[in-house]
């Protein structure tokens, strides 16, 4: 009987082994090979799959070396900001692939099958991610179907017109307190060199602080400081292999992600515990972007009933705000950021938005039918976020075999949109698509793009980027302000060098030449 039970024991241990073995196997190396084979055969071509890491460490390295090569405000940017991707479009053509560890990652660039990709949305997921990088932005960007539908519909009145126009006084305060700065840096004859990227940062961190939560200012302030250092380390982990349990592990970084996500959730939790005592206590409701929410959130209780699948929980509702922060501010200020670059360098452009902001605004605050007025200034912007989209590519994962256009995709691959080479493809934008011409948007975006899905910047169709009305609207005021008070022009120790940390950042920041006016 002994015996017998060691036996059936061993066997269990040993079928055991063997599949752990199996899908080891599988997972590493026959899967992927299947799927390569079925690339082939589709016509799409890209490098052979190598072992686990795939191009990962060619992808890494190709990085590094380009680091070291200058780059000019003039050249095209796509091969210092994904230098591999890039290279497998140059030498494979658009329709290829490459390798993400062990899946396969088709390239599209063909606006008709970039329109099917953004508007099915049950057809192409979110790739699974490693959950370290959840630490930083969860939320509506990664919800689906009706979880998804439900919380865009409660998030939803936060960035309505109306809400919007009421956070002006907010985004005028804030940019001013940054020019108040400046002022007193740059003497009234002469020039000064400054490095206005961490001030466009620290503004952009400063306005959703107090658009997000007003009163709570400081509090507001440390969460963008955390969210920051989280940033760092979550570009760190994506640039790695995903390897499963890796996350348990207690190193350096894997502690160091705890600690903050933990004091961001303690700060916000705070903020959140507070609102609702005041609302059990009488007290109206904050124009604030957490207040709207929150009434939006106890509106949709309230109609449809108390239970589990309705309204938002206290710990969905902080991750909305974790995602205010760092969606709303990033955005603006990578956009800020590389505007005042491409002004510097174009200072034909800088004089002809100048002018049309004296023009509409002369000494008076801007207000929002006057920023909707600023048709050279959104020409400029349009045309630096085609240039410099804050994201570079948006990833969806394909869960079942499906048809996109003349290519059959099967289940397990990635299909990733290379947002910043569809903005640079001289098919679509013609053999001037690499130069800085904003007049391509004189007629709007419809036109400038024949109508075709070739801008999307803030992504496109049905989960286009809630908040782009948000980041446009702050970019015209700071702009505004910034071109009313001071002329600007490249240092000449400014180095070009735009780096993907999530968005995309100066990685050397922007040292510019700063005068009065």
């Amino acid at each position: 009987m002994e015996l017998s039970l060691k036996s059936i024991a061993v066997s269990i241990v040993l079928v055991t082994v063997v599949t752990l073995a199996w899908r080891v196997l599988n997972w590493v190396w026959l899967r992927p090979k299947r799927l390569e084979r079925y690339l082939r055969q589709q016509g799409l071509s890209g490098k052979p799959y190598r072992l686990l890491y795939g191009d990962l460490k060619e992808a890494s390295m190709m990085l590094e070396q380009t680091k070291s090569r200058s780059f000019t405000v003039s050249d095209d940017s796509t091969p210092r900001i994904v230098p591999f991707l890039h290279q497998v479009v140059k030498d494979y053509g658009k329709n290829s692939f490459i390798w993400i560890g062990p899946i396969p990652r088709v390239t599209i660039m063909n606006p008709d099958q970039l329109k099917v990709i953004f508007s099915r949305l049950s057809y192409f997921h979110k790739p699974r991610a490693n959950p370290l990088a959840k630490y930083l932005a969860t939320g509506l960007v990664e919800y689906e179907g009706e979880k998804w539908t439900k919380q865009r519909r409660i998030i939803n009145p936060a960035f309505h017109l109306d809400k919007l126009k009421l956070m002006l006084p907010e985004f005028y305060q804030v940019c001013t307190e940054m020019i108040s700065k400046w002022e007193k840096l740059v003497p009234e004859e002469g020039s000064c060199e400054l490095d206005v990227w961490p001030f466009l940062a620290n503004l952009t961190g400063d306005v959703i602080s107090k658009t997000a939560f007003g009163s709570n200012f400081e509090e507001g302030r440390r969460i963008f400081q955390l969210l920051t250092e989280l940033g760092d380390l979550i570009t760190e982990v994506l640039q790695s292999v995903y390897i499963p349990g890796w996350r348990f592990l207690p190193t350096k970084r894997n502690r160091r992600l705890k600690e903050l996500d933990m004091e961001i959730r303690a700060l916000l939790l705070g903020i959140i515990k507070n609102r609702e005592k005041a609302r059990e206590a009488g007290e109206a409701e904050k124009n604030d972007l957490l207040g709207i929410l929150m009434e939006s959130n106890f509106r949709e209780i309230e109609e449809h009933g108390n239970n589990k699948n309705v309204g938002m929980s206290i710990d969905e509702v902080i991750k909305e705000c974790k995602l205010f922060y760092f969606a709303g501010q990033e955005t603006t200020s990578v956009l800020l950021v590389w505007t005042m670059v491409l002004l510097s360098k174009h200072q034909d452009w800088q004089a002809r938005a100048r002018e049309e902001v004296f023009l509409v605004f002369g000494d008076k605050k801007p207000s929002y039918d006057e920023l909707n007025r600023l048709k050279v200034v959104t020409m400029i912007l349009y045309e630096v976020l085609r240039l410099y989209p804050p994201v570079v590519a948006v990833d969806r994962a394909v869960n079942e075999e499906l048809k996109l256009g003349n290519l059959s995709l099967p289940a397990g691959v990635e299909v990733t949109t290379p947002i910043i080479l569809v903005h640079h493809d001289q098919e679509l934008w013609g053999e001037d698509a690499m130069e800085f011409k904003p007049e391509r948007f004189s007629e709007g975006i419809s036109k400038a793009t024949e109508n075709q899905v070739s801008f999307v910047p803030f992504g496109w169709g049905p989960r286009i980027c809630i908040g782009q009305n948000f980041a446009l609207m702050e970019a015209k005021m700071a702009l505004a302000l910034i071109m009313k008070n001071f002329t600007f022009e490249l240092s000449p120790s400014y180095v070009h060098a735009p780096h993907k940390v999530i968005t995309l950042h100066p990685e050397n920041g922007a040292c510019l030449i700063l005068r009065k006016l």
